[in-house]
């Protein structure tokens, strides 16, 4: 029985498979998710389908068999969680080069992905020491949570990853035999793609994180598990933490980057306006500008409308 105190269904879903005219995917897609009152983002790419949704479980239900009626997608992963209200503010199914931009032409994850490991089996695979563990999402996301003794690529955006990875190949990999190495990421997306890349590299005892982190919080008691902090998500929720609970940040309106319970105590955070992070980088008219929207935007909630200025713009992932 669905909880009424979390009555939004909340779906990632991803799935690498060939798409060849996406105008004529988009336009039904659009249409099932508006008719059924589901809000979010799906991108569409020559390459497959990503995206997160949120709307009644009905709802959801119905966008995602849709998308399982479409050619390659009958085995498409989706990762559901709760929300206690619409996390998104509007519906968009967007044309893309790449689901996930990593920008490696011949890079094909369904068919050179790396070796795929269960959450239950994860632990084992990333305590022993020979194995390589790599967080293969953005500074902005392991900085708020990330696996113990993961090494920080410190990407600003995952198509720095390949560039990352060629300039230290020689100090991760050293002169002997390739070690294993394991990768992992929100949903499971970004380590299709990077173990794929490291494939094409050379590489073939790559390993990722089936279903993510996501999947891992989900599965993985609290008191097994190796994750420290908690996970960020793309949508108004923030972050979410072991069993994909509500966690402690919110988003800064200044700079669009999570901001914990300890810097919402610094003098130097002001809601809607700045963070500490953001705080010395912006000039008195930006503060002006920041201050009116965030006073738009609490005029918008206490009508029972959204304002513009409240929709979360991540970087790109």
């Amino acid at each position: 029985m669905t909880d009424p105190a979390f009555p939004i269904r909340v779906a990632a879903l991803y799935r690498f498979t060939p798409m060849a005219d996406l105008a004529a995917v988009q336009a039904p897609l659009a249409h099932i998710c508006c008719a059924n009152g589901v809000k979010g983002t799906l991108l569409l790419a020559p390459e497959g389908i990503n995206g997160t949704i949120a709307g009644s479980d009905s709802a959801i239900a119905a966008v995602i068999d849709h998308i399982r009626s479409l050619p390659g997608c009958s085995d498409l992963d989706v990762k559901d969680s709760r929300a206690a209200a619409m996390p998104f503010h509007r519906m968009k199914v967007r044309l893309k080069r790449e689901i996930v931009t990593m920008g490696q032409p011949g890079i094909d994850p369904l068919k050179d992905a790396g070796h795929y490991v269960d959450p239950q089996d994860w632990n084992a695979l990333i305590s022993d020491p020979d194995v390589i563990v790599i967080d293969t999402r953005n500074d902005y996301e392991v900085a708020i949570g990330s696996f113990a003794n993961a090494i920080d690529p410190k990407t600003v955006t995952f198509g720095e990853f390949p560039a990352w990875f060629r300039a230290r190949r020689a100090s991760l990999i050293g002169d002997g035999a390739p070690p294993k190495i394991a990768m992992f990421c929100t949903g499971g997306i970004r380590c299709e793609k990077s173990t794929a890349f490291l494939k094409s590299e050379g590489l073939d005892d790559v390993y990722h994180l089936k279903g993510g982190i996501l999947k891992y919080l989900e599965t993985v008691p609290a008191d097994q598990s190796l994750w420290q902090g908690e996970c960020f998500v793309f949508d108004q929720r923030v972050a979410v933490t072991h069993g994909l609970a509500p966690g402690t940040h919110t988003i800064c309106h200044g700079c669009r980057m999570p901001v914990s319970p300890a810097d919402r105590d610094s003098p130097l955070y002001v809601e809607g306006v700045s963070c500490p992070a953001c705080h010395a980088d912006r000039t008195a008219e930006q503060r002006a500008a920041y201050a009116e929207r965030h006073r738009q935007t609490l005029l918008a909630e206490q009508r029972g409308e959204v304002h513009v200025g409240a929709v979360i713009r991540p970087r790109d992932g």
